[in-house]
């Protein structure tokens, strides 16, 4: 069974859909078309349910340059008493790119992690539903990715038809491979020794907090300040889904051993998740490392 995997990461997410728009050049067909099942959380689960639907990498790279600056508009600084970003672009762009697609009409197994706050628990939307997904099916498509994008602070949780409020799937599941492995073994009973995982991250920072002669830490030092406009940067976020991503595909590559090919990059410098600035930059970065890895990207899809 061949599994695809996106990471989590906000506007970085252009990073992994520059190398799966010159991989679908390559193949000459959908990269959906390669896979059995489809994983993406939070931006990656943008990525991942066009995909499902078969949707051109090249069209999604064009959303992303798009409404990459009307989504990341901050309508607070810090986000103490509303969220930083409102989410009504990231609506409106979800719903223009998924339209009334539900969930229940994706074809393909898709599969994308979420957080159930209501109810405290990691919760995962699926495509392909069970007896446990009775009442979810239902629900458009949008609505779920949306509830996977929802990261704590920067926007408000997702109240799915007044149930239940859904979060961030990144606080679990940044990397979805582990929760895609686990996936396939126990919906569709396939054997560990029969999964292949073809796994996207959205670059490697290098995140440093600094010496401090204060050892009360408080919002300053795991927020700190952009100069000057005084606004939060989110480096406690962005470390946290770094340690998620990490800590899954070391799981994974011990478990899979080679069947588990991770692409992900180095990246020069922070870029935070909402850092709209470094557009270009990504997608050459996703050029180069596609150049840099494309003979084993292709012998792993064939």
């Amino acid at each position: 069974m061949k599994i695809l995997c996106i990471d989590g990461g906000g506007i970085r997410g252009i990073l992994p859909v520059t190398i799966l728009k010159a991989i679908e050049k390559d193949l000459k067909k959908p990269i959906g078309e390669s896979f059995d099942l489809v994983a993406g959380t939070s931006t990656g689960a943008i990525i991942a349910a066009s995909i499902a639907l078969r949707k051109r990498m090249e069209d999604v790279l064009h959303f992303y340059q798009m409404y990459g600056e009307k989504i990341f508009t901050r309508q607070a600084k810090v986000g103490l008493f509303k969220s930083v970003y409102s989410d009504r672009d990231l609506r409106h762009m979800l719903r223009d790119v998924f339209k009334e697609v539900k969930l229940a009409d994706v074809e393909q197994p898709l599969l994308i992690p979420s957080v159930d706050i209501t109810h405290g628990k990691p919760f995962t939307y699926r495509s392909h539903a069970d007896e446990a997904d009775k009442g979810v099916s239902d629900i458009f498509l949008w609505d779920a990715v949306l509830s996977s994008c929802s990261a704590p602070v920067y926007f408000p949780p997702n109240n799915i038809s007044q149930r239940y409020l859904s979060i961030d799937g990144g606080l679990w599941a940044n990397n979805p491979s582990m929760a895609a492995i686990t996936e396939a073994i126990k919906s569709f009973n396939t054997g560990l020794e029969e999964v292949n995982v073809l796994s996207f991250g959205t670059g490697k920072q290098k995140i440093e907090f600094s010496f401090s002669k204060n050892k009360y830490w408080g919002l300053r030092q795991w927020m700190p300040l952009k100069i000057p406009s005084l606004k939060t940067k989110p480096k406690l976020l962005d470390l946290a889904l770094h340690l998620s991503s990490e800590s899954v595909s070391y799981q994974s590559q011990l478990l899979l051993g080679e069947r588990y090919l991770r692409i992900d990059e180095d990246l020069s410098k922070e870029i935070p998740f909402d850092d709209i600035l470094c557009m270009e930059e990504l997608m050459t970065l996703g050029e180069r490392v596609y150049d840099q890895h494309k003979e084993k990207i292709l012998q792993f899809l064939f």
